[in-house]
């Protein structure tokens, strides 16, 4: 043998033995994580050598090339009492000009098959710490059964063929990746519909797979699915198995320390006092008021709550309630967050239930334009896909009512259709189908009002909110501050003198309050003023007598 020949590994032989079996190789790390799997059927890594495998077509026996020289060398150190197999050796031609010793090579059988090679490679992810999700933390894990799943070969071939008739033709791969089912509890479908003459082979695809393509009767079938729900993504995640995973993330089982507060407000300037009125408010995971005068940071001290907590948590992308999609993931209030190391390949060594997402602790935002309807499941009347309301949205999290009193809808109805949930901590939902839905309740909810709580509802819902946090007029000393803060970051050359002017000129003598959104908006006042003039962008008296005189014109 030359001396330039490589030697495989156990591992490098896995990869050469699964290559030659459905095309796809394991990596030698994978495989160098798992030598049990070849205990027994190899006798030293030393003895093969790179390309010294030949493929027969019976009983895949394995031909290993030998000189002569090398088979005498053989014979010399090999004790015929030692090994009790050498009556069993056959020598062949070997095909490449020389002789070779024949052996039939027993196969593990963790490398037979693509079910077994989906074995080891649960196996192998186990070992190699799957998602990198951190120890504790909940995580859903991947189905190996539609029964694992809650899910039946209906509803995958609800999904599965209207995704078909949307697209053409696709994959099998690409169905399992639009439907987040596991290609090996789609492929078997796939051939049962072709079998049923539901689809056909358009054309071969990699590793095995084919492209599909809806058959007459196929389109048929699809076209009325199509008419009782449009909806042909994610396949839903069962209703216990949501309430399974809402009590294992919920917001009343996070702790948030000092530090996580100073880390989550970092960004503002916020008094060691509100800092300690706020933690025990955010550690209850019950909800709180936040009230005062207009522009001191209601909304951003409520925007940032949530991220003192620091963690992520899994959400299903869709839920299934009888036949009922609902949409739970919705990219315009959920930040989704990527696995480590997560790639588009053929084997998912993550162990993740692709149907769920990873996202960080929602923080859902509704205004003066809140309704009625944002509070119930609503179904879309074309694509009959209904949307999660906002308060499953944000389970785990936390909703924010900003401006709370000034809703189209009376205070009083809001206040009458949460003031169950917030005692009990559980919700209930009404379906298109008719059906009541219990769901949990299980979110940090801050109502932010400019109005006076005690003026807005009565004693008995003031009670369910146990904390009531006022949020005061800055210090002159803060005043000040904000504005060194703010000038850097518009661009501008700050002026203390000039800040001086403004506090002695336009705010004592008028007894104007100050409030912490004043100094931004001056600054953006003059800031605007010197871009119109060609002027070099500075705080000056002068530009602060322009700015006043429009900013509080009619204040």
């Amino acid at each position: 043998m030359p001396d330039t020949a490589k030697k495989l590994s156990p591992a490098e032989f896995l990869a050469e033995l699964t290559s030659q079996n459905d095309g796809n190789a394991y990596t030698a790390e994978v495989a160098e994580a798992m030598p049990d799997a070849f205990a027994g059927n190899l006798r030293s890594k030393n003895d093969f050598e790179e390309n010294d495998f030949e493929e027969s077509e019976d009983d895949f026996e394995l031909t290993l090339p030998h000189t002569e020289e090398s088979l005498k060398s053989q014979d010399l150190d090999n004790d015929p009492e030692e090994d009790s197999s050498a009556d069993d050796i056959e020598y062949v031609k070997s095909g490449r000009g020389g002789i070779s010793q024949k052996r039939k090579l027993t196969i593990p059988d963790a490398a037979q098959g693509n079910s077994h090679l989906s074995e080891l490679f649960e196996r192998v992810s186990n070992l190699l710490g799957g998602s990198g999700v951190g120890d504790g933390e909940y995580c859903p894990k991947c189905p190996d059964s539609l029964e694992e799943a809650r899910l039946s070969s209906e509803d995958i071939e609800r999904l599965a063929l209207k995704f078909l008739l949307q697209k053409g033709s696709a994959s099998g791969r690409e169905i399992s990746g639009q439907l987040k089912v596991p290609f090996a509890l789609i492929d078997p479908l796939l051939r049962l519909w072709k079998k049923d003459q539901l689809v056909a082979f358009k054309g071969a695809a990699e590793v095995g797979d084919y492209y599909f393509v809806l058959t007459d009767p196929g389109r048929d079938r699809a076209k009325r699915y199509m008419e009782e729900c449009t909806y042909c993504g994610s396949a839903p995640v069962a209703l216990p198995d949501y309430l399974k995973a809402m009590e294992a993330q919920s917001i009343a089982k996070q702790e948030a320390t000092e530090e996580d507060l100073k880390r989550a407000f970092s960004d503002l300037l916020i008094s060691e006092k509100m800092l300690e009125t706020l933690g025990p408010a955010v550690n209850s995971g019950r909800g709180m008021f936040l009230f005062g005068e207009p522009g001191n940071g209601k909304t951003s001290i409520a925007e940032r709550v949530t991220t003192s907590f620091g963690s992520t948590i899994w959400i299903p992308r869709t839920l299934g309630v009888d036949g009922d999609i609902i949409r739970l993931f919705d990219p315009g209030v959920h930040e989704v967050v990527e696995l480590e190391g997560e790639e588009n390949s053929l084997f998912d060594l993550s162990g993740v239930d692709q149907r769920w997402v990873r996202i960080v602790r929602p923080t859902v935002i509704a205004g003066g334009e809140l309704t009625m309807e944002e509070l119930e499941v609503c179904q879309n009347p074309q694509t009959k896909i209904c949307e999660a309301p906002l308060q499953l949205k944000s389970n785990c999290g936390t909703l924010v009512i900003d401006d709370f009193g000034r809703q189209t809808m009376p205070v009083e109805v809001l206040l009458n259709r949460w003031i169950v949930p917030l005692e009990k901590r559980y919700d209930f939902l009404n379906l298109p189908s008719g059906k009541k839905l219990q769901v949990p309740f299980d979110q940090l909810i801050i109502f932010s009002t400019n109005l006076e709580p005690r003026d807005l509802v009565d004693g008995a819902f003031l009670r369910r909110i146990p904390y009531k946090i006022e949020v005061p007029d800055p210090s002159e000393e803060h005043f000040r501050k904000l504005f060194d803060i703010m000038a850097p970051i518009l661009g501008m050359v700050n002026n203390p003198e000039a800040v001086d002017y403004l506090i002695e000129k336009h705010y004592k003598p008028v007894n104007r309050p100050y409030r912490a959104c004043q100094p931004r908006d001056l600054l953006l006042q003059i800031r605007n003023y010197c871009i119109y003039r060609k002027i070099p962008k500075k705080i000056t008296p002068e530009g602060f007598d322009f700015a006043v005189s429009i900013y509080f014109a009619v204040m």
